[in-house]
C-alpha cells in the first residue's frame, strides 16, 4: 500500500509516521492537549497560591514526557 498523497495526505501523513491512524492519533492529541490544559491551569493556582498544587503540573509534565518516550 501507497503513502496517501494529495489533501488526504495532509490529515494522515504525520499519524502515520508514528504508526497510527487519524483517529488514533487524535484521541492522543487531545489527551495530551487536556493534560497540557491541567498543568497550565495548576500553575496559575499555584503561582495565585503557593501552597496549593504543588506538585501537580511537575508531575503531569513528568507523566506526559513518560507517554511520549514509550509511544511505539
Amino acid at each position: 500500500m501507497s503513502a496517501p498523497t494529495g489533501p488526504v495526505a495532509f490529515f494522515t501523513a504525520h499519524p502515520a509516521s508514528v504508526n497510527e491512524s487519524y483517529f488514533q492519533h487524535m484521541r492522543f492529541a487531545f489527551s495530551f492537549a487536556g493534560m497540557l490544559f491541567l498543568a497550565g491551569a495548576a500553575a496559575l493556582v499555584h503561582a495565585i497560591f503557593p501552597a496549593l498544587c504543588q506538585t501537580t503540573a511537575s508531575r503531569l509534565v513528568r507523566k506526559m514526557n513518560d507517554r511520549l518516550t514509550r509511544r511505539h
